[in-house]
């Protein structure tokens, strides 16, 4: 599959500081985050402990990696009690990095309000995009502030919200593959470049994934965005989010694509994933995502991300939208979601899929 990749703005600061234990993928973490940072490894959980409460309040901006086998998974979570229970402490950033592959222990990891738990077949690329966020904005939701007395809450999608995402996401590909098909052979003749388009958005708990769409724009637009940003009036005004009308970069057959929504069937594959739900809150780019850090904007990212949601159905488009009520709508999901409720957003969904103004 030909992709093309945005990597080119709107990342997050890329120094990281990181302390370790590791020894299956100590290579890996030193080529991760060898460069633009320090990189301290210890030799056991002790030294570990030890070396953190040696740390001043200036030199709480590390985050730590943990590689947990079977046989020290009792320890590893010795460890991160013990660190919860200090003040200088509590708040670090700890991700577990598991050598073997064991949903029990993913649970007892989040269960012990680590950051976040990794399963074999890591990529340190996405490790240290997680820290990056992380490390900057420990308050990822109203829970925060009251540790260590309360767990984080986790999203699971239920039962049935999930089965419905299968079923039409699956049942949608099947259905539309030769349109599929079409499409990828015309945006092979309109214009240079890959059929395909990922670039890494923010979904649910700030999880960062590889977010799939048809690609409408020339190559490389990325690039043009801070440029553009400088010349061109926001849609949305001033706003953390940003989109301009009449998109200079967007390719003559993008415009439709867009225009239809075409360009988004394969986010059904993210979906398939478990990136993503059917209905949710939209996943953000990291440039917009990282502004927005405060307990009330951080509420979005605790629901289901999704491909379409309240933002479509009401005012798709539509300059005249605030960030307040971009803020009520997430916060309504959020709060409010159901297979009902999801039932009648696909529903309304359906006649702004043709629209005329262009998005």
């Amino acid at each position: 599959m030909e992709v093309q990749k945005n990597t080119s703005f709107g990342m997050p600061q890329s120094r990281v500081n990181i302390i370790y234990y590791a020894d299956q993928y100590d290579a890996d973490i030193v080529a991760a985050f060898g460069e633009g940072g320090t990189v301290k490894k210890v030799g056991s959980f002790i030294d570990l402990y030890e070396t953190v409460n040696k740390l001043s309040v200036y030199e709480l901006d590390v985050s730590i990696l943990v590689e947990v086998q079977p046989n020290v998974l009792t320890e590893a979570l010795g460890l991160v009690e013990t660190l919860k229970k200090n003040w200088l402490s509590r708040n670090l950033v700890v991700i577990f990095l598991l050598t073997e592959k064991d949903p029990s222990v993913t649970a007892a990891a989040f269960q012990a309000r680590v950051a976040d738990c990794y399963s074999p077949g890591i990529s340190f690329a996405d490790v240290k995009l997680r820290l990056q966020f992380l490390s900057a904005y420990k308050i990822l939701n109203e829970q925060l502030k009251h540790l260590p007395e309360a767990p984080l809450k986790q999203y699971k999608a239920p039962f049935l919200k999930r089965l419905l995402d299968l079923t039409i996401s699956i049942g949608a590909l099947i259905v539309l593959s030769p349109v599929l098909l079409i499409i990828a052979i015309l945006i092979k003749l309109d214009s240079k470049g890959p059929i395909f388009y990922t670039s890494k958005r923010v979904g649910t708990g700030y999880k960062i994934f590889d977010f799939y769409k048809f690609r409408s724009m020339r190559v490389n637009a990325d690039k043009e965005v801070e440029a553009l940003k400088a010349t061109t009036a926001n849609q949305y005004g001033d706003s953390a989010f940003f989109k301009m009308k009449d998109d200079p970069r967007v390719t003559k057959l993008g415009n439709f694509l867009r225009n239809s929504s075409i360009d988004e069937l394969p986010q059904l594959f993210n979906v398939i994933k478990g990136d993503m739900s059917i209905v949710g809150n939209r996943p953000l780019p990291l440039y917009e995502a990282e502004q927005l850090t405060t307990n009330e904007w951080s509420m979005r990212f605790l629901g289901p991300a999704g491909i379409t949601g309240l933002w479509q159905i009401i005012k798709r488009g539509k300059s005249d939208m605030s960030d307040r009520e971009r803020k009520k709508l997430d916060n309504f999901y959020n709060k409010k979601f159901s297979v009902w409720l999801d039932l009648k957003i696909i529903l309304m969904t359906v006649p702004v899929l043709l629209q005329k103004e262009k998005v």
